[in-house]
Order: structure tokens, then sequence, then C-alpha cells
């Protein structure tokens, strides 16, 4: 099967789908489909980015559409399970569309925000739920839902859910959907007690696995950076964030990605934060810029390592090396999603050494350490860009600290300008976007991307054209304003010594 139209899903479904430019099934979604349209339970594995959520919510809209059941105040009829916030809200901006064309609907429930919406939603009759499980429980307590009338399950990165102590109050919320309807479960691995989600949820179920979960994601090269000290590390660190792509920054700690995204911004290149600290609201902003193209830094902690799903990032850099190998994989996955390529880097200090070691032979990472320090060809050679890094130290501050600004009609947030100039984006904010343009459509949503503010004195935002152009993407122009590469995907270089993984054909 070559095409969505041939599994006999609804034309509607076929034809949104073609409009979003999604007309090739992945493989996970090919092997699923066939049984799970039939209405069979379904044990999915497959890391993220493989398109599990399709996978899910192609079946569960259309066996939906077909049901004879009709939609009550407080009744939902299925039922999505996730970890985070942000991956309810990117589940629902790819089930809605699809949903919608069929008469159905949808809503998100999870904390962090005032549960009146949710509430109001639930009242007025929603036909799919996705929710976390923390704030789903709030409100079965609270008896303003019931889910009773539940006909199709399903489990979205289980595995995380069991990491994070979740897997309590979903077997609680499971033990209240019915025992006939039909359940899928989606996970990278089978461990933590999800196999016992498995063996007591899950009828006879068919079981579709696209790869080795243990293994580093295809069409990834992993690099590790052995600076001599913390200095060094921060110049190096700033430099790799300089390039025009999408990068994600990962820290240990709430308050280092706060700081970092704040330094990296009074330097000239806009960033944002993610992490639990951050209100929903301020959380919801920041992913949007990022998802956007209105900034290309995120730096997060451990929160986004499964809980965003963003293409086209074309860097991950562990600034901070996380505890141990599984969050290396997952953080590392924010890259080389859908087929595209990407680029791992680990920055190491010297008293890291011995547990980068563990952690990379335990992730099945076979690159070496290699001495690197600011600007050299290393390091350099993985921005992509040789003239494009201006030590830290170099570089002209903005000359007046940009505040928060007020929402734009993009979805943005406007610098304000003072002294004349435009000041680069306060972390926790989204920088005023510039001229946008269409990125290339792929699974999952399209985007368009613009231009950030620049960064320093006299900044301005050029969208599309010149050297900064990329995919689409205007580059920031201004003192301290990295340059940016040659338009398209293509890499000017890359260093030796890294792990490349390839996907055979």
């Amino acid at each position: 099967m070559t095409s969505f139209a041939d599994f006999g899903l609804p034309t509607p479904v076929v034809r949104e789908l073609s409009r979003q430019g999604i007309d090739s099934p992945f493989p996970i979604q090919t092997a699923t489909l066939p049984d799970s349209l039939k209405g069979r339970d379904v044990l999915g594995r497959g890391r993220t980015g493989s398109g599990k959520t399709l996978a899910f919510s192609l079946p569960t809209v259309a066996r939906l559409a077909e049901s004879r059941t009709s939609r009550h105040p407080r009744r939902p009829r299925a039922l999505v399970l996730c970890p985070t916030r942000e991956l309810a809200n990117q589940i629902n901006a790819t089930m809605e569309p699809v949903a919608k064309i069929l008469g159905l609907t949808t809503t998100t429930i999870f904390g962090g925000v005032a549960q009146s919406r949710q509430v109001t939603a639930l009242d007025k009759g929603v036909d799919i739920v996705i929710a976390c499980p923390g704030r789903l429980e709030d409100l079965l307590n609270q008896r303003v839902l019931t889910l009773d009338g539940i006909e199709i399950t399903v489990l979205d990165e289980a595995d995380h859910m069991a990491d994070l102590g979740f897997l309590p109050g979903v077997k609680r919320i499971m033990d209240k959907t019915p025992k006939v309807g039909q359940r899928m479960l989606f996970s990278a691995t089978l461990d933590n007690g999800v196999d016992q989600l498995v063996k007591r949820y899950l009828s006879n179920p068919v079981r579709h696995s696209v790869d080795d979960a243990a293994a580093p994601p295809p069409q990834m090269t992993h690099h590790i950076l052995a600076v001599r000290d913390a200095d060094a590390k921060r110049d190096v660190v700033h430099q790799l964030a300089s390039g025009t792509g999408r990068r994600v920054l990962f820290m240990r700690t709430k308050h280092q990605a706060k700081k970092l995204a704040k330094q990296l911004t009074a330097q000239g290149i806009p960033a944002v934060d993610l992490h639990g600290n951050l209100g929903q609201g301020a959380r919801e902003r920041n992913l949007e810029a990022f998802s956007s193209g209105s900034v290309n830094v995120l730096v997060a902690t451990d929160i986004a390592a499964r809980g965003i799903h963003v293409d086209e990032i074309e860097l991950v850099v562990h600034v901070d090396p996380p505890a141990e190998h599984k969050a290396y994989l997952h953080r590392s996955g924010r890259t080389a999603r859908a087929g595209s390529e990407g680029v791992v880097v680990t920055v190491m200090l010297p008293e890291q050494r011995g547990d980068v070691r563990d952690l990379t032979r335990k992730a099945k990472i076979t690159a070496q350490p290699r001495p690197a320090a600011p600007g050299d060809a290393t390091v350099t050679a993985l921005v992509g860009d040789v003239a494009a890094y201006v030590k830290p130290a170099a570089l002209t501050p903005p000359q007046t600290q940009a505040r928060r600004g007020t929402p734009s009609t993009n979805g943005g947030t406007r610098s304000s300008r003072r002294g004349g100039g435009q000041g680069g984006a306060r972390s926790g904010a989204a920088p005023r976007t510039g001229t946008s343009a269409q990125r290339p459509t792929t699974q999952g949503q399209s985007r368009g991307a613009g231009a950030p503010a620049g960064g320093g004195q006299g900044g301005r935002a050029q969208g599309g054209r010149g050297q900064g152009a990329q995919n689409g993407q205007g580059a920031s122009a201004g003192a301290g304003a990295p340059r940016g590469r040659r338009g398209g995907r293509g890499r000017a270089q890359r260093p030796a010594g890294g792990t490349v993984y390839t996907t055979s054909s």
C-alpha cells in the first residue's frame, strides 16, 4: 500500500491529508492501520517522530464516524492519554482537522490552566478527549465527565507516562472505561511497567514494531566535544546556538535553562526557554515561537525530550549530559525526524568523561570525544558557516533591554524599541516575526517561518532573501547577529569523528 486511499479511509479524510501535503504513509502507519481500522487492539512500538500520532488518529476518527452512537454532554466517545501538555496540544493539532472533516469534535484536558474552558467543552458534548492523567482524574473525581461511553482508548508515549510515575493514575482511569472497547497503546519501549498495561488492558493485541527502540534514530550524526573548562563550554555552546537552523539545547535544571536563554538573547541570538517553572501560557507562547520559526533556539529541560514534536530541528545540543542513556536517546530524538537528517552534540567537561563514556556505551553511540575550543574547525563545521561566529565576549550587546511586548496578530510578541535600536526578544516571550514564508509541508502540520528581530543595535528582520535565507526563513541583521548559511538543507561540512547512522533501503 502506497497511499492513504488504499486503506479504505473515508474519502474526506484522504482529501484533507492531501490538502496538508500528506500523501504517503510512514512505516508505523502502514503496519498498524489495517488492524486498527478493523477494531483490533494494537500495540505499536516506535520512537517519537515515527508517525504514531496519525497512526492512531486516523482509525479513531474513522471508526467513530461509522459508529451508531451519538455525542452527549460530559460523555466522550474516545480517549487519548499522553504524558505532557505540549504533547496533548500537538496530538490535537494533528487529530482535530481530520476529525472536524467528519463532523467530530475534540478537546484537550491538562493541568496548569483554568479548568473552566475544559468543563465548558465537556458540557457542550465532545467526541474525543486528549488528556493528561492528572487533570483528567481531577475532573473525574468532580464528576464533570464519565468514561462509560468510551469506545476507543489510546495510550500514547506509555513508557514516558511510566517514567513520570503516571501509571497508577492511568490504571485508575482505564478501569473506568468499558472493557469491550478498542484499545491502542504506542510506546518506544515496553519496560517500567508498560508490559503490565498491555497484559491488563489490551485484548489479544496485534503487535507492530517499526524500529529498534534501543538504537539511535537513523540519519543522525553524534559528536562529543571535550572542552577544557566552564568558560570554554559557555563559548562553544554560544557558537553552536548561532546557526540559522532550528536547534534545541538541553539543560538539567530549570534555572540554568532560563539563564542560558537570557544570555543567548542578550548576545544577539534570540532564544526561548521551556521548563516546568513556566506557566502554561508562557510554555505555549515559547513553543509557538520556536515552532513557527520566529526564533531558532529552544533551551529546555527534559520536559521537552518527548513533550514536543517540531519538524526540521537540525541540531540537538546536550549542554548538560543527561543522567541516563534513555534520556539521551529521547532528547536526541528531537532531530532526524520523519526521515530528515540531524546532528547531536554532547558538550563534555573533564570531570564528566566517565559518565559520558557510560552513557554513550549504553546508548550504543560509538562517537569518541574530540578536543574542542571556541572558534576551532570542529565547532565551526558543526555550525555550518565559518564566518558566522563571533566570540560572545566580542559581541556588542543590545543597546537596551527589550520589554515583554503585547501579542501581535501572528501569535508572536512585539519587541519594544528604545533608543533607536531594536532589542532582542526577552526569554519567555516570542520575538517579533518578520516576513513569513511557507515551509515545505511535512506530516503533522505546515508552518510559516519568520525572521527574528535583530538582537543588536539597529537590527532589522529580513525574511527569505540574501545569505541568511534558508527554507524561506529570514535571518537577523545587525550587530551580534550571526550570518546565515546558503539556502537549502545542505551542511557546509561535517567534521570527522562522528557516528553516522543511515537508513538502509
